[in-house]
This record gives structure tokens, C-alpha cells and sequence, in this order.
């Protein structure tokens, strides 16, 4: 877990020790855990309670919304949440299985590490299909989860490993902060879904620690114009997960206003379309580019010129997300 295994600084770049894979190992063999035994246990989601925790869902920016309906639309949140890793961890399955042979005739212990990682999360896509099979049995017709997952997971892996790299890190370190300040914590959430996030957060404190790991090794790889094409690929990877939040921010709104049992006035839908974009983002963008490693790992690698357009890429979404 996070708290057992210290990150190298973010200085230190070039090639990761060996030891720092075995404790990866060491630490996904201690919390291996499996989906029906550990997870599910024969529950079902608890409807009568929120699914995501006010601070990701952005739900008291709605005060006009009764408790039942606020319910409702942490629900549509946390489904789509749940859906959304599922759809990420299709491209990282598949990216960390070739990095993986990458070590076959090298390091035998990052070798076993990031095949231990691989079956985690092909696992992690399993747990993530059941629970919409559970959220649809127990939710209104007419949710609907627009990305396909292959389509995303063919376009992300046709950028550059560097890109690809730091996108995963970004979303394992995201996975980790918001459980252990907005999900944990929470003691109104359906245990259920929960405890989902528990397990997860388990093995992605693992995953993150091998992402940084790849990550810093395919940066010593790179020339200065290397690194600068990469920049670019990670900029175009933003701007293709904020497409995906806005399409699926709009088709969550528009459910949940179908389907929340009254009508609603012109101000309150829009408001409502608003802060379900405003959530999609931080949840998926700004609370990992804000996150302290990711940042730190980052501008060790890149120049300021580099950084500052990233960060201007990322404006208009740290804009909204703070309006």
C-alpha cells in the first residue's frame, strides 16, 4: 500500500532498482483479494445512500435538490465513475502487459511485478463490468455510458509510451487521493460501493509506484526532441479525456433529469448540466494534475517552456472547475 512503500524523489531519475519491483510484489501479495470472497460477498448496492462523497460529486452546488434527489445524482455520478475506471484500465491492461515483455529478457523481478499488475487490473475490469450489471438492476432505464472502450483504449495507445505513462500515473494517483480523503472518510456512502474502493485502492497503491517506475525510465530513454513530441502527445491525451468527460457529463444531466421524478426549471437543468461537467473534470483532471506527486515527478522532467504549455492546455478546465 501507499503508506508501506516510500516513492523514490522525484529527482531521481534513470533506471529503477530492482528492489523497488520486489516490494511491489511483496505488497500485491498481502492484499490480494478477489471479487465475490472479498468484495461483493453476496450485497447489493444500498440505493437508499449516496454512491460518490459530496466533495467528488460537487452536489452542494445544488442545493434546490431534496435529499433523495441528491442521492440520485451521487448515484448517476458513481455509476459512471465505476465505468469510467473500467474504461481507463482497459488501455493500462494492455500497456503494461507490453511493458512488461519489455523486461522479459532483463529484470525478472519488474518482469513478475507487471504481470502481477496486468492480472490486477484485467481483474479490476471484471469487478467494474459486474458493478454495472448491479447499478442497472437497481437504477431507472435510460442510464447510458457513451466511450467505447476499445475505440479509447486504441487511441490512447497510439501515442508514445512517455504520454501514456504520465496520463496512468495521473489516474492511479487520482484513485488513491480520492479515496483516502473524500471516500474513506464518508460515513454515508453505501458500504457496498465502498468497500469497491477500498480493494481498488489496495492494488492501485501499487500500480501507481510501478507507473512513476516506467515512467522515469522511458524519460532517461528520451532526447530533448523526443521529450518535446511527447509533451505533445500528452497534451492531445487531456484534450481527448476532457471530450470524453464533456459527452459523458452531458448524457449523465440528461438521465438524471429524465429520470429524477420532477420537472425542473431552465436555471436549475442548466445548473445542473453545469456542475455535472464541473464534477466529470475534477474528478478526472484537476485533482490529479493538482496532486503534489504528479506535479513533482512532472516538472522534473520537462523544461518550463514545456510546462507552461501544458498548463495552458489545462486552463480552460482548471478555470471551470474552480468557477
Amino acid at each position: 500500500m501507499m503508506d508501506s512503500i516510500t516513492l523514490e524523489p522525484a529527482k531521481s531519475a534513470g533506471k529503477a532498482s530492482t528492489h523497488r519491483y520486489a516490494k511491489c510484489i511483496e505488497a500485491s501479495k498481502r492484499v490480494r483479494w478477489e471479487i465475490d470472497r472479498d468484495v461483493i460477498r453476496g450485497r447489493n448496492f444500498d440505493f437508499g445512500r449516496k454512491f460518490l462523497p459530496d466533495g467528488l460529486s460537487k452536489l452542494r452546488d445544488l442545493p434546490f435538490l431534496t435529499r433523495a434527489e441528491g442521492h440520485f445524482f451521487s448515484q448517476v455520478q458513481g455509476r459512471t465513475y465505476a465505468n469510467m475506471f473500467g474504461l481507463v484500465e482497459r488501455y493500462i491492461g494492455a500497456k503494461t502487459l507490453e511493458l512488461a515483455r519489455g523486461h522479459g529478457m532483463g529484470d525478472q523481478v519488474a518482469l513478475e511485478a507487471l504481470v502481477r499488475m496486468t492480472d490486477e487490473e484485467l481483474k479490476h475490469q471484471e469487478l467494474f463490468r459486474r458493478l454495472e450489471r448491479m447499478a442497472a438492476a437497481g437504477m431507472p432505464s435510460g442510464y447510458s455510458f457513451k466511450p467505447d472502450p476499445d475505440q479509447v483504449a486504441d487511441a490512447v495507445l497510439s501515442k508514445c509510451d512517455w504520454a501514456i505513462l504520465g496520463l496512468t500515473l495521473d489516474i492511479e494517483l487520482f484513485t488513491l487521493v480520492h479515496y483516502r480523503t473524500s471516500i474513506e472518510p464518508d460515513a454515508e456512502l453505501c458500504e457496498l460501493w465502498k468497500d469497491v474502493f477500498l480493494f481498488h485502492w489496495k492494488e492501485e497503491s501499487q500500480h501507481a509506484i510501478l507507473d512513476e517506475l516506467e515512467w522515469k525510465a522511458e524519460d532517461a530513454r528520451l532526447a530533448a526532441e523526443d521529450r518535446d513530441e511527447a509533451v505533445d502527445d500528452l497534451i492531445a491525451l487531456v484534450g481527448a479525456v476532457d471530450g470524453i468527460v464533456r459527452l459523458q457529463a452531458e448524457a449523465d444531466a440528461d438521465y438524471f433529469l429524465a429520470r429524477a421524478g420532477r420537472t425542473f426549471s431552465s436555471a436549475e437543468s442548466m445548473l445542473i448540466h453545469d456542475t455535472m461537467l464541473k464534477a466529470c473534470r475534477w474528478q478526472y483532471l484537476a485533482s490529479g494534475v493538482q496532486q503534489s506527486r504528479f506535479a513533482e515527478v512532472l516538472k522534473a522532467m520537462v523544461t518550463p517552456a514545456q510546462m507552461e504549455r501544458i498548463g495552458a492546455a489545462l486552463g480552460p478546465i482548471m478555470a471551470h472547475v474552480a468557477g
